[in-house]
């Protein structure tokens, strides 16, 4: 009976060992096959901000900005007597500045329109000439005859004339402002704030280094634009003032009323402002 008993077990044992070892087998290709991987997403949620931004694959280049190419004042002297262009002259430019003559018989009535229409506008202060009085600046002119108190009151006088005046600049004058003392009669004659543009109609002028001295804002005329009056010179002496505002950062350029000037700037400015020049009121440049 022990016998039979030990030969069931022994055939039980045999018999369990391929179940025993399917089940394992079974259990390894489980556990091989659909395990989850470390690395696998999860459906935590991400924030977006942390995130590094995405480019548009077909993005356009970034704009260069325009470099400008330098700062330009024009200034149209002897404003103030009968035919002149000036409502063609207001079209030029927003920031065209404008020297009224104070003995020109229209003087007032221009600087009033000017100023009415937002246009920067000087006194042109006629003095003395090297060559006067057979070369005559006109009435009322300051002269280097004239005694200091003289020089002062016809200053005044002349500033007076043209209302709305922000500046001043001298009319002829090559005499004059090469005379320290007339010179300094004049600056000193000047309303408080008043700037004095140098003409710089002869080399010896000392109008705009004593108006330094004196801390009284000035600048200096760079170029002339129509000592000679045909299109040809006066788009020669544009083209020589912007290679200054180039070359220096800003520049002065003085011309007149005359058809031809006026002309030509009409044409060319706006061709300087789409190469990167800007044209600036005389009040923003005298230091």
């Amino acid at each position: 009976m022990r016998r039979r008993a030990s030969s069931f077990r022994s055939v039980a044992v045999l018999m369990l060992l391929p179940i025993t070892g399917l089940i394992v087998f079974l259990g390894y290709r489980f556990f091989r096959d659909y395990r989850v991987p470390a690395a696998a997403p999860t459906t935590q949620t991400v924030d977006a901000s942390v995130l590094p931004p995405v480019k548009p694959k077909t993005s356009a280049p970034p704009k260069t900005p325009q470099k400008r190419a330098g700062e330009i004042v024009l200034i149209l002297d002897d404003i103030g007597f009968s035919h002149q262009p000036i409502a063609d002259a207001m079209r030029i430019d927003p920031n065209l500045n404008f020297a009224v003559i104070p003995n020109g018989a229209h003087a007032t009535d221009y600087a009033r329109e000017l100023h009415e229409r937002g246009f920067e506008v000087l006194c042109h202060l006629p003095m003395e000439p090297i060559g006067y009085p057979r070369m005559s600046p006109g009435p009322n002119a300051v002269l280097t005859s004239m005694s200091d108190a003289e020089v002062a009151r016809t200053t005044r006088e002349n500033v007076g004339s043209v209302p709305y005046a922000v500046g001043v600049n001298n009319h002829m004058g090559s005499r004059a402002t090469s005379d320290r003392r007339v010179m300094a009669s004049v600056l000193s004659a000047l309303p408080k704030g008043m700037y004095f543009i140098d003409s710089k109609t002869v080399g010896t002028s000392v109008a705009g280094s004593l108006a330094k001295e004196m801390n009284i804002r000035t600048a200096s005329r760079n170029v002339f634009l129509d000592d000679e009056q045909t299109e040809i010179a006066v788009r020669k002496q544009l083209a020589e003032l912007a290679e200054e505002a180039e070359t220096k950062g800003v520049a002065v350029g003085i011309g007149h009323p005359y058809p031809v000037t006026v002309r030509v700037l009409n044409e060319e400015v706006p061709k300087l402002r789409t190469r990167g020049f800007r044209l600036l009121r005389a009040s923003a440049v005298v230091e």
